[in-house]
């Protein structure tokens, strides 16, 4: 939690609600029986499970988006060099031009 935002407590049913302050979204919402007498939320496996997944998901992507970025450089290097190329040979033209001129 944030210091943009803080925690309720619903009068009608008790549940806990995470709130952004600058926004009014709520961010988590707990039941009463999702939380220990601590205040603090239960976690089961299927919560960790579902993180697990995101980070997994998160990771992959990740190097999809690498791949993607370094296939693009590469193509990007490449079109410089023919840009260059083709600049050289304007060059060239222009030099053999102003000599039979």
């Amino acid at each position: 939690m944030s210091a943009r935002d803080t925690l309720v407590t619903c009068p009608c049913c008790q549940s806990r609600l995470e709130v952004d302050l600058r926004t009014g979204q709520v961010l988590k919402w707990n039941r009463p029986s999702e939380i220990d007498e601590t205040g603090k939320p239960i976690l089961r496996e299927a919560d960790w499970d579902e993180a697990a997944g995101k980070v997994k998901g998160r990771l992959s992507g990740s190097v999809d988006k690498f791949d993607a970025n370094l296939s693009r450089e590469k193509a990007r290097s490449k079109d410089l060099d023919d840009l260059f190329a083709k600049a050289k040979e304007k060059v060239e033209k222009r030099k053999d031009r102003d000599e039979l001129g």
